[in-house]
């Protein structure tokens, strides 16, 4: 059951992502438009020091008109190493450097309308060095307990799906 592409128009270009509007073919033969967001991708990094407590980042985001709590993130330059991008990420958010960095796979996060996939990692053998923010980027550096994530996660405390997968799949891990 897959679905072809037969004509494709550019709708927007922006500088994080853009549109296109398809026109698909179906496997029963009929057609059906498809809106596609073009993004690069992204990377999450759950940085947890060796008393099991895990850096998160607060912050307001504008399409939510909301404040989040999340792991540390950002998106991928075009043809950039996930790994490396989570490295550059976490030292810019978090101020960390990790000695060990461990993938915890891939998330789709709107695979129904949008190409991104947000790759997620788990650093560890935390160094403290100095935050380096991006010149728009205002947040607040959390830390707590990894148990403490997890029943916010569970009470819908955290809504952020990157953040959410990143603590579970830890959890999952043992940690």
């Amino acid at each position: 059951m897959t679905e072809k592409t037969i004509k494709s128009t550019p709708i927007y270009d922006g500088r994080v992502f853009s549109v296109r509007s398809d026109i698909a073919l179906l496997c029963d033969n009929s057609q059906v438009q498809r809106d596609v967001v073009l993004h690069n991708g992204g990377v999450g990094v759950l940085a947890i020091d060796e008393s099991r407590k895990i850096t998160l980042v607060k912050q307001y985001r504008y399409g939510a008109s909301c404040m989040t709590l999340e792991i540390p993130a950002g998106k991928l330059e075009k043809g950039e190493n996930p790994e490396e991008c989570g490295k550059r990420e976490l030292l810019e958010e978090a101020g960390y450097v990790a000695e060990s960095f461990i993938s915890l796979g891939e998330i789709l996060p709107t695979p129904a309308y949008c190409s991104e996939v947000i790759y997620l990692y788990l650093a560890t053998k935390l160094t403290k060095k100095e935050q380096h923010l991006d010149e728009d980027e205002f947040l607040d550096v959390i830390t707590m307990d990894l148990d403490e994530a997890y029943n916010m996660v569970m009470r819908n405390e955290i809504k952020d799906a990157k953040t959410i997968a990143a603590i579970l799949k830890a959890k999952g891990l043992g940690y």
